[in-house]
């Protein structure tokens, strides 16, 4: 059966505002997840007999490392995403469930799918599978944000505070709200095209931040390996000729320095903010997991090195924020709380 690249608005129950919504019940999660792994079971290979006697089958489909790999080799094939893809139609129609469990597994893949489907779209091969998964998830955050944008409040420094005081008259003693746009209002979709696709794909991964801290971290690795390649740079430039991790880099990336180059994709802030949020996570996540921040470390790398072939200021300040975290990092930490205010009886003038 062949995939449209095509979407319907599905409002998620758990973000739902309609008064009719859908009640879930355990019992309903867990009849979706047996079904969605019985579909599953006749596209792999093999799946694992612990996933269906599972008492938690979707968290259990979440972490379970043999399926993953089986899902992770097929989506990278040369002929994944096309329009007759079960495995895209199986990942489709288990985010249609609208179980977050479920909707889990999904997002688990999304850094596979996004970086063949932006790697592989310049050769202009069919890939219906792939943008039909998309839509789903671009169509799901639109729902769920109403029409509205993210926005964070930044103080207004115009008015004192007990942190810092200000010489100018404010006319309006009120403290105003002075609002960011983190990301803008979206507008409802059914294809991708070529003006559209950052923006789409873009949305996936706030969704995919959104949800992080109960993705793996296999999952999240995945997107610092595909950072790279859409850099098209490696990164051993920002190191120092002569320390033995620069010479150890260069040695380990001579034969991939080709394969880095010919990945390298268009990056638009729509589409690198929420690349550069979750790496952020990757080099601040509590999990502590050194292969992740290892792989975010090369990726925050690279992604400066491309800012900086492109000259592109704004993203040369969020990558150099991102590789200060990493020099932090490595630092050492004497406990030292550079916040508190010292005692001393000597008064500096």
């Amino acid at each position: 059966m062949s995939i449209d690249a095509t979407s319907d608005t599905t409002t998620s129950p758990e973000n739902s505002t309609t008064p009719n919504k859908p009640h879930i019940t355990w019992q309903d999660s867990y009849s979706d997840a047996h079904i969605a792994i019985e579909a599953l079971s006749s596209i792999l290979q093999s799946i694992p007999p612990s996933l269906s006697k599972s008492e938690t089958p979707a968290y259990s489909l979440l972490h379970d490392p043999e399926t993953a790999d089986q899902i992770s080799r097929r989506l990278r094939q040369p002929d994944s995403g096309a329009g007759d893809d079960d495995l895209c139609r199986w990942l489709y129609d288990t985010f249609q469930t609208s179980q977050p469990d479920l909707q889990l597994v999904v997002l688990r893949f999304l850094p596979i799918m996004a970086g063949a489907y932006l790697s592989r779209v310049t050769l202009h091969k069919p890939l219906a599978g792939f943008e039909a998964v998309l839509l789903a998830l671009y169509a799901h955050e639109t729902t769920s944000r109403d029409g509205h944008s993210v926005t964070v409040s930044i103080p207004d420094l115009s008015h004192s505070s007990i942190y810092h005081e200000t010489k100018q008259t404010s006319k309006n003693t009120a403290t105003e709200l002075n609002l960011a746009v983190i990301s803008p209002s979206l507008e409802p979709h059914g294809t991708v095209r070529s003006t559209r696709r950052a923006r789409i794909v873009g949305v996936a991964l706030e969704l995919y931040y959104s949800k992080i801290s109960n993705i793996p971290a296999g999952s999240k690795i995945d997107l610092c390996e595909f950072c790279r390649i859409w850099s098209g740079h490696d990164g051993t430039e920002l190191e120092s000729p002569g320390s033995s991790e620069g010479k150890e880099i260069e040695g380990e990336n001579l034969e991939n320095k080709n394969k880095v180059k010919k990945g390298r994709i268009s990056l638009p802030w729509e589409l690198l903010q929420p690349v550069l949020r979750i790496l952020g996570h990757c080099l601040m996540s509590p999990e502590k997991d050194k292969e992740l921040y290892e792989a975010a470390c090369a990726a925050s790398r690279s992604l400066h090195a491309r800012s900086l072939h492109d000259i592109n200021s704004k993203a040369i300040l969020a990558t150099g924020s991102l590789l200060k975290l990493v020099k932090l990092a490595a630092e050492p930490n004497d406990g030292i709380d550079h916040t508190e205010i010292t005692l001393s009886n000597v008064i500096t003038i």
